[in-house]
């Protein structure tokens, strides 16, 4: 059923963007309507940016709220304003390419919301070399019979491997069940080899905490009780909720940015549309310091070299 409200104008800067249908409520656990999305997102504006900035990005668009129907949109969709930024990404399998959205600035992500844009789903590299991934993705995925005391525990024997290697590592709920932690690296390596770091890297949490962690590919062959330590995020066109992005279900839950002191008493349910805007403006971003953290994965390349060596397989790339 279309909104009776009418039209609303939003100023951002420079840039006009108008909200239509801005009553339309998108997140029924609380009642949260499309124009208290945008004013969510202008709330962390600094933060979803530096998420963004000048990286391809898919949209989860909702159309008519998050019970209905779902997009998953790489093209950029139509009627943007000229101050919309893009950047062209190639997909060699298909023979195609692709405009996505490139943000580089907040009144971009109001007018993605516009559209419909619940989820953010960017890329690990950047425009200026969109084949050399900056940012290494570590994402802790539990399996369905895996609990989130769990995630904790993993999480914090990433942090121990991160600290021993010498590596900032950024932790964010996922806005589901899991965790992220976000590594910047320089953009030096193809996705390719990102990812067997990644997955060197997995493996010696595995071999850390190997009652609570699987790397095996095959989801019909790893135990539900285990949490899957997913390197495959780190392969091309393989995207996850960005930090700050609000998730598409009834509750509005976020993918929220906490410090690793925070990990044994933070539960997924907490960070929402309602109660990130009342933190950040307390906390700030806590991803604020990313970019100035940038650690070289050579090392995880030796754990590679090693892994193979000793006979372990890389497992095939999951298809763009």
């Amino acid at each position: 059923m279309a909104s009776a409200a009418p039209a609303v104008e939003l100023e951002i800067g420079p840039y006009g963007v108008r909200i239509s249908n801005p009553d339309r409520v998108y997140f029924p656990a609380r009642g949260e309507t499309k124009l208290d999305l945008a004013h969510y997102y202008l709330s962390v504006g600094d933060g979803i940016v530096r998420a963004l900035r000048e990286r391809p990005c898919m949209l989860h668009r909702f159309p008519t709220g998050v019970s209905g129907e779902k997009v998953h949109q790489k093209r950029l969709p139509r009627g943007a304003p000229p101050w919309v930024e893009t950047v062209r990404v190639e997909f060699p399998r298909y023979n195609r390419h692709a405009y996505e959205l490139c943000v580089t600035d907040i009144a971009q992500v109001i007018w993605a919301v516009q559209m419909s844009t619940v989820e953010f789903h960017p890329w690990n590299s950047r425009r200026a070399d969109t084949e050399k991934p900056d940012e290494w993705r570590i994402d802790l995925d539990p399996g369905d019979e895996c609990d989130f005391a769990t995630v904790r525990r993993v999480a914090h024997v990433v942090h121990q491997v991160l600290d021993e290697l010498g590596a900032t590592g950024w932790p964010k709920t996922s806005g589901g069940s899991g965790m992220h932690i976000y590594v910047r690296i320089p953009p030096e390596h193809g996705f390719s080899e990102v990812r067997r770091a990644a997955l060197a890297f997995a493996r010696e949490v595995e071999r850390r905490i190997p009652q609570d962690t699987t790397t095996v590919w095959w989801r019909r062959d790893r135990d539900p009780r285990k949490l899957f330590i997913d390197y495959n995020q780190n392969a091309r066109d393989h995207t996850i909720a960005a930090a700050y992005s609000v998730r598409g279900n009834p509750d509005g839950t976020v993918s929220a940015p906490i410090g690793w002191d925070e990990i044994d008493d933070a539960a997924p349910g907490d960070f929402t549309i309602a109660t990130m805007p009342g933190r950040f403006a307390e906390l700030g971003d806590l991803h604020a310091g990313i970019d100035e953290a940038v650690f070289s994965i050579d090392p995880l390349r030796e754990w590679a070299d090693r892994d193979e060596r000793e006979g372990a397989e890389t497992p095939p790339v999951p298809e763009e």
